[in-house]
């Protein structure tokens, strides 16, 4: 039973005069506060924190925490962002004495070992991508996306060419758009598409001359891998333009194929996804990017390089890039999530990262079949690591629509999938299971799901019944958001 008083706020839970701790009497000469601290910069009056004992502070805390869901306490099939289990093993190797004691304003002679541990990390996701030129400074995803479309403007810009569109198919995901106009280029998109994937004529059609870049996440937000890719890359590069692989669903392809390979140019990483991290609600991540080698130049720095050493080792050295587009994030970037990055990919290895990804699409398409007769796929016959189901058969028929079936999963102790999105498919509930689990979960996830479209529309419309706050007014709460407690 959750402790529901102690989830009221701090400022409602305080008491006048209630400490949490309290100090010893000062064994040193008291000194008037002006001297220790410029009058400018002393506090008109006492701040009115609350006034809470320690037991207080830690149930309220801790009865706050069990009221989310998380990849820890609830499968979390979440499509488009993928969320499997962070192991704890990588927590532990991370906070080794030896690593979190660095600061990162050592001189470089005291950071060997780190500036090693990440620029094997270079070198890995290098591989991984089949593109060599890699820098670890993008702190996100999206700003992984931002800092490309950096370096291909500066690179359009080199020689002396102007191209100022960007283009993106209508699945893609809405921070591709967003990155693109924030880069100072003109989106365009594409409408059309066949089963799912990129209409080539109408491609060939927007693309000219002014094309800077084609942004496409491969395989698709319908999870469906691009079969024509190399094409599509060929049209983009007959044009003089570039292509661009959103790495967002890189755990469905890695260690199977390499965007590099199949006519991408720059990609981003979201290491805290696809190689595990502790991450949500906006961070931390980490999303390095990674470049063909005449694009090298124009990475953020500092980038890491290696250097034969008399004794027959290698020094390791923090260097800019000659045509650099300058830093996009301080120091080396955001190496706790890096080294957890690491971590996962020495754990595994080359035959376990492929295997992680093989598991992936394997559960993804067994959860698939076992909907198939109650929220059918909207295309391909497989799929890779995702899948998007539609429930437009079950809100024509009985009014259940896809939001009613995520907030009611939520009752059952399952987070809800991604809803109504890609915008191409009706009533959409995009799902990742992920590799982390089992054959028993996806059966009761799927066993739950059909004891909810059989339950009656009026239950389902109410859902969730469970949890504190039922369904708020998403658009209201997004254009209107108190932050900030109220009497």
């Amino acid at each position: 039973m959750r402790n529901q008083a102690a989830t009221r706020l701090l400022c409602e839970l305080t008491h006048a005069g209630r400490r949490g701790t309290e100090f010893p009497v000062c064994d040193v000469p008291d000194r008037p506060l002006s001297e220790l601290i410029p009058a400018s910069q002393q506090a008109v009056a006492v701040p009115a924190l609350p006034e809470v004992s320690e037991p207080d502070v830690v149930r309220h805390f801790v009865n706050l925490s069990t009221l989310n869901m998380s990849v820890d306490t609830h499968f979390y099939p979440l499509g488009s962002c993928t969320m499997k289990y962070n192991p704890k093993r990588h927590e532990r190797l991370c906070k080794l004495p030896g690593i979190i004691d660095v600061h990162p304003c050592q001189h470089e002679s005291g950071l060997q070992g780190m500036l090693e541990t990440l620029y094997e990390l270079q070198e890995m996701l290098g591989e991984i991508a089949g593109l060599p030129g890699v820098s670890l400074q993008p702190a996100a995803g999206a700003q992984g996306e931002y800092t490309a479309l950096l370096v291909a403007a500066a690179y359009f810009r080199d020689r002396g060419e102007s191209r100022t569109k960007v283009l993106f198919p209508a699945s893609a995901h809405g921070t591709n758009p967003a990155s693109a106009a924030l880069a100072g280029f003109e989106c365009v998109q594409l409408n059309r598409s066949v089963n799912g994937l990129v209409d080539l004529e109408e491609l060939k059609e927007k693309v000219d001359g002014q094309t800077a870049v084609f942004m496409i996440t491969n395989p698709n937000t319908l999870g469906l891998f691009e079969p024509q890719i190399a094409e599509i890359a060929r049209i983009l590069h007959d044009a003089g333009g570039l292509v661009y692989i959103d790495g967002a669903n890189m755990n469905a392809i890695m260690g199977i194929t390499r965007p590099g390979d199949f006519g991408g140019d720059m990609m981003h990483y979201n290491v805290h996804k696809t190689f595990t991290g502790p991450h949500g609600a906006g961070g931390p991540g980490a999303g390095p990017i990674a470049v063909r080698d005449f694009l090298a130049d124009y990475l953020p720095g500092p980038v890491i390089e290696r250097d034969p050493s008399p004794d027959g080792g290698f020094t390791y050295r923090l260097t800019t890039p000659a045509r650099s587009i300058g830093r996009v994030r301080s120091f080396f970037g955001n190496v706790g999530i890096l080294l957890r990055g690491y971590c996962y990919l020495r754990t595994l290895g080359a035959e376990g990262v492929r295997a992680a990804a093989e598991n992936a699409i394997l559960n993804a398409n067994y959860l698939k079949a076992l909907l198939a007769d109650v929220l059918p796929a909207a295309s391909g016959t497989y799929c890779l690591h995702e899948f998007v189901a539609t429930a437009q058969s079950l809100q024509k028929g009985r009014g259940i629509s896809a939001m009613d079936i995520a907030k009611r999963l939520l009752d059952y102790g399952f987070h809800a999938p991604t809803v109504y999105f890609p915008l191409v498919v009706p009533e959409a509930l995009m799902m990742e299971p992920t590799e982390t689990e089992s054959k028993e979960t996806l059966e009761q996830f799927a066993d739950t799901i059909h004891k909810i479209v059989a339950e009656e529309p009026e239950l389902l419309h109410g859902a969730p019944h469970s949890t504190l706050i039922s369904r708020p007014n998403d658009v209201q709460a997004a254009r209107n958001p108190i932050l900030r407690w109220q009497a």
